[in-house]
């Protein structure tokens, strides 16, 4: 118990962050593109207690830490009227893109704390929650950017298909969830979001080798 308590106290912060900034991107996102449904709800905020929802952000990811193999959870979603949209079709991949950017930027600046944090000798806790930062961050960037609706990826697969097709892939949508649930159930999803978290991190890495470098 002692240790599930630690992990929670490591996690919670860098959770917090990449949940509330990613669905907030989305609403900035809409709103520069002409959909203010966002905004007008209240939910263009970086306030943590508009995003969370307490059975999908905190109540599931919690129960299945402690008694499955994997863990799954998910913020209330942002509002977002696509035909309100100046151009819907093009700037819908655009808005959905705006989340999983936000967590990679998270995740870019979780890393260089961590440099930092590694480099001056900080204590072990924020160590940790430094290097969760960087896991959560990039495990939402490439979970989100799965090629199915309502996910991001599936929005942005939507948004560049052709018009016949794309109405057609559209109307998986409302099963969508329960698609996804599956896929990870049966560890299918894997095939595409380690590949894509190893790859994310390899860039990551890149990025700030010239620090790491200095630091080092």
């Amino acid at each position: 118990m002692n240790d599930i308590i630690q992990t929670i106290a490591v996690y919670a912060l860098p959770v917090l962050f990449a949940i509330t900034l990613h669905e907030a991107a989305h609403a900035y996102a809409a709103k520069y593109f002409g959909d203010p449904t966002a905004y007008q709800a209240g939910r263009m905020s970086m306030n943590p207690i508009k995003h969370v929802d307490p059975l999908g952000t905190i109540a599931i990811p919690v129960l299945m830490y402690m008694f499955t193999p994997f863990v799954f959870g998910y913020a209330k979603p942002v509002p977002i009227d696509f035909n309100r949209l100046r151009n819907p079709k093009r700037q819908m991949a655009w808005v959905a893109l705006a989340g999983p950017a936000a967590n990679f930027v998270m995740a870019l600046g979780w890393l260089i704390l961590a440099l930092f944090v590694n480099a001056f000798g900080g204590a072990e806790f924020f160590v940790k929650m430094a290097n969760a930062g960087i896991l959560v961050n990039i495990l939402v960037f490439a979970f989100n950017l799965v090629p199915i609706p309502p996910l991001d990826g599936g929005r942005i697969l939507t948004s560049m298909l052709p018009d016949a097709l794309a109405h057609k892939f559209a109307r998986i949508e409302p099963y969508g969830f329960f698609i996804v649930l599956a896929l990870l159930y049966f560890n299918i999803l894997n095939f595409w979001v380690g590949p894509l978290m190893y790859l994310t991190n390899a860039v990551l890495r890149t990025l700030v080798f010239p620090l790491s470098y200095l630091l080092g």
